[in-house]
This record gives structure tokens, C-alpha cells and sequence, in this order.
């Protein structure tokens, strides 16, 4: 059985890689750390895009944060202490990976860690739309574009 997507109109062209980023992120549903995204419009129309994750535990040594293409990547490794002997363990070390993807012009600002917070900002400037004319040739291929 085939199966149909959103992007497999024919309309829609070039948007395999997308597909293939959301087919991703979508097996990627685990829900540690939570997480909240708040968007903000600034006052010269752009968008701010604040990603907050409740990493408690979490030294700023042990948070990695990368961006590969259009992929913001979150990843915390806590390692166990040996040396240290409990009698009850509730809190354990745990390492996690959150990935989200990022639309075209997006950019990452920076990030702050903070009371067991770990705010990431991301901006998109404001588009800028531009419409083109595209010429049309007559004729055999290598001939001028007919003039308008």
C-alpha cells in the first residue's frame, strides 16, 4: 500500500526533505525534558520564537546545542558518580536529545541557562517578497527572450 502525504500533491514541488525532517522528528516523541515554545512579535515585525526546556540537574558543561541545516538539535548527558553511595534513588542521571526543525531564514540568537531553565532564542526576520518576471523564449533553444 502506498502511502499518501501532505507534500505529494502535485503542486507541491521540492518538498521531500521536509518530509523526510518531519517522518523524523515524529519517531522522536519522548517527552523528557518538557518543553515550551512562545512566540513573539517584535516591533519591527520579525518573530522571536523562544524555546524554554526544564533541564533541572543539568550543568551548562553537560547541555550541547547545535544547528546542522535546518535542525536545532538540545542534547544532555549526565554521567554517575561512583564514588557516591545512595540509599534511595529517584533523581537519576539521564541524558536526552530534543531536535527541532527550523524554516528557512531562521536564525539562532542564543541561549541562557538559568534556574533550571534553558531558554533558547530563535529569530526569524521579517520576509521580504519580491515577484520576478520570468521571460519567455519562442523558437529553437539559444534564441533571445521575446521582449514585452
Amino acid at each position: 500500500m502506498t502511502r499518501m502525504s501532505l507534500f505529494s500533491s502535485p503542486f507541491m514541488l521540492g518538498f521531500d526533505e521536509i518530509e523526510a525532517r518531519i517522518d523524523r522528528l515524529a519517531k522522536a516523541a519522548d517527552g523528557y525534558p518538557p518543553y515550551n515554545i512562545e512566540r513573539v512579535q517584535d516591533r519591527d515585525g520579525s518573530e522571536t520564537y523562544v524555546i524554554s526546556l526544564a533541564v533541572a540537574g543539568f550543568s551548562e558543561t553537560e547541555l550541547e546545542i547545535t544547528v546542522e541545516g535546518h535542525q536545532l538539535t538540545i542534547a544532555g548527558r549526565q554521567k554517575d558518580d561512583a564514588s557516591r553511595e545512595f540509599l534511595h534513588r529517584g533523581i537519576a542521571a539521564r541524558q536526552f536529545q530534543r531536535s527541532f526543525v527550523l524554516a528557512d531564514g531562521m536564525e539562532v540568537e542564543g541561549a541562557e541557562l538559568k534556574d533550571g531553565m534553558l531558554t533558547i532564542s530563535v529569530t526569524r526576520p521579517q520576509a521580504e517578497t519580491a515577484a520576478r518576471r520570468i521571460a519567455i523564449r519562442t523558437g529553437l533553444p539559444g534564441t533571445e527572450p521575446a521582449k514585452n
